[in-house]
């Protein structure tokens, strides 16, 4: 077994896919991950904005946090409905793509590929500020750790579907035990103490109130909060990674995931205001995320502070893989209908749509590097992409329900039409809150995505066009090709390359192009070697065209001299045999010269339909 088997695992036939099917207990670490453990940034991210307030700012987070809920709950039941309209996958572009156009369907596309982009960046470096809480002198090496983590996650994914949900299941449940033993022990000191309970380990204390509350600080805290609803439409867009009963696991799945968070959610914002806790300057000497000011708080800085802070790390990091199952899928249904480079619809070695694991990977390390690892730079940009496809995918889902008709479909229509409506204001107030922040690069970047997937759909509407036949095949105009064969020197790469050409046509030259002023030992050679025994051997001796070159060019003479012979031949098609030498260590390329690949891109590029171009290799 390879060194790459161990790392990535044994190729997997295609009959093997069934058994990559997953159930509701591998499904929580495939597809939970972004949305559970958003639970440790979405709320931090909310009352990092209320740091003006001071203590008096965190009594403002149980309200939000309660609203967030009440949207959560609303988006779980319009996504529960999509699980059963589309048991094939109802992603948002799918559903929007099929009720409301292609132009919609853009738009989903475009706002998911941003945010599961921004979702793994947002993972990453939101565990790797656990850690710097934990230890604070790993400050500096931010970007590095980020980056590290993006390599481990990337190494895992690679293995498929199955070892990646085997794999994260410790980590999953190790973070999900803990932190609801946190909330339990929490919220029972809080109800024995009267609502006053005393923290183990004192928080930082909070500044006096230096700015007061107003409308516009209450929308920009509910917009940051809602980075918490993010992942939330990965199971719907992944059901059929699910073994049967499909629909049934995927609906499971997603209850269990949903339940999940609405306790962390509800947990977390009551226990800050209990404990007195606030968020601290991410880029500050000794900063602690709250969650674990409020670890310490509730159970001290013993070990299982550290089993806890170890649990988030993980689980923040993981998240990403949310990205990595849905970002390839994404981008193949998208591929499929032209609008993104078809090489996204391959299946690799573990039956995975690699490239677009490749691509997520490319454009996740990009964003770590701009915004330096820093969770609180790249938040701004986070949850608009999430709450455009969530409006989309509820209006298209109430078209669905129009059209279908039948029993039930009016009740469906109002949940999906209340879904879109909250989404939709939703949407509007993390755009506006967020703009100046940096949400204006997403308000861009969406509508280029867009145009860029328009162009790729004209370039293979127009190759389509250009390629289409539906008729037997003509039978005329079948002569033999003019065979064109470059010649430098009489070798045995030469030889291999007339030989050939004598094989395809009884017409043809060999074009040498005199740089180096040795046209009379060419004659000479080609005399003794080409001519002569072809002459006796009765069959047509090829041509022999000398171009001179007083400017020592090479490529410039051949390739003008072989668009001429295309002009002057009409009716024929023009074979351009090209003989290169093929090393047997890439290092050995840079030794010689790459003209014969530089002809061929040249005449590619240059030429037309009747210009055909074959390689003719010598193997060393």
């Amino acid at each position: 077994m390879s060194l790459f088997d161990v790392l990535i695992g044994k190729p997997l036939a295609t009959t093997e896919e069934r058994a990559e099917q997953i159930g509701p207990i591998a499904g929580i670490p495939v597809f939970g991950l972004d949305a559970l453990s958003s639970a440790a940034y979405g709320p931090e991210a909310a009352l990092t904005l209320l740091i003006p307030l001071g203590l008096a700012g965190i009594q403002h987070i149980v309200p939000i946090s309660f609203a967030i809920i009440g949207l959560l709950v609303i988006v779980f039941f319009s996504y529960r409905q999509t699980i059963d309209a589309y048991p094939h996958g109802g992603g948002s572009y799918t559903v929007a793509s099929e009720n409301l156009g292609e132009t919609a369907g853009l738009f989903a596309a475009a706002a998911l590929m941003i945010d599961y982009i921004l979702n793994a960046a947002v993972g990453i470096s939101a565990s790797v500020g656990a850690v710097i809480s934990a230890f604070p002198r790993l400050q500096p090496h931010t970007l590095a750790l980020c980056l590290t983590i993006l390599a481990l996650l990337t190494l895992v994914n690679m293995r498929g579907v199955k070892d990646t949900g085997s794999a994260f299941l410790i980590p999953t449940y190790l973070f999900l035990g803990t932190l609801l033993i946190v909330i339990l022990v929490g919220a029972f000191r809080t109800l024995m103490s009267g609502g006053h309970p005393i923290a183990i380990v004192a928080p930082p204390k909070l500044p006096a109130t230096v700015s007061f509350l107003s409308i516009w600080l209450l929308l920009k805290v509910f917009a940051s909060g809602c980075t918490a609803m993010t992942g939330v439409e990965a199971v719907s867009n992944g059901v059929m990674a699910f073994r049967e009963p499909t629909q049934k696991n995927a609906k499971r799945t997603l209850t269990i995931i949903i339940l999940l968070l609405i306790v962390f959610l509800a947990g977390i914002a009551l226990l800050c205001r209990a404990y007195g806790i606030g968020a601290t300057d991410p880029t500050g000497v000794g900063y602690q995320s709250v969650l674990s000011q409020l670890v310490s708080a509730i159970m001290g800085r013993g070990w299982f502070y550290y089993l806890t802070i170890a649990s988030i790390l993980s689980v923040l990091a993981l998240s990403a893989n949310t990205s990595y199952a849905d970002f390839p899928r994404l981008t193949r249904a998208i591929a499929q209908r032209d609008y993104l480079p078809h090489v996204f619809q391959i299946r690799g070695r573990r039956l995975l749509y690699s490239h677009g694991i490749y691509a997520l990977v490319g454009f996740t390390a990009f964003l770590l590097i701009i915004f330096g690892g820093v969770t609180d730079r790249l938040i701004p940009l986070f949850a608009i992409g999430a709450f455009l496809a969530f409006t989309l995918s509820q209006v298209g889902m109430v078209v669905h329900w129009k059209r279908q008709g039948g029993k039930g479909a009016r009740q469906r229509m109002v949940v999906n039409g209340v879904g879109a409506f909250a989404t939709g204001i939703t949407l509007i107030v993390v755009l506006v809150a967020k703009f100046t922040e940096g949400a204006w690069i997403t308000a861009i970047l969406v509508p280029a995505l867009m145009i860029s997937m328009a162009a790729a759909k004209r370039h293979y509407d127009r190759v389509n066009r250009d390629v289409a036949v539906d008729c037997p095949m003509r039978m005329d105009n079948l002569i033999q090709p003019l065979v064109i064969v470059p010649l430098h020197r009489w070798t045995r790469i030469t030889e291999k390359g007339l030989r050939f050409a004598m094989k395809l046509s009884d017409q043809v030259q060999a074009v040498h192009v005199d740089a180096e002023e040795c046209c009379d030992e060419v004659k000479e050679l080609w005399q003794r070697n080409v001519a002569e025994p072809v002459f006796k051997s009765g069959k047509a001796v090829p041509e022999l065209v000398l171009l001179p070159s007083p400017f020592r060019y090479v490529l410039g003479p051949l390739v003008d001299y072989i668009l001429k012979v295309e002009r002057e031949h009409p009716e024929r098609q023009i074979a351009v045999l090209v003989p290169e030498l093929v090393v047997k260590h890439w290092w050995q390329n840079l030794l010689h010269n790459q003209r014969a690949q530089l002809l061929k891109l040249i005449l590619l590029v240059m030429g037309n339909h009747r210009i055909i171009v074959i390689n003719i290799p010598w193997y060393l």
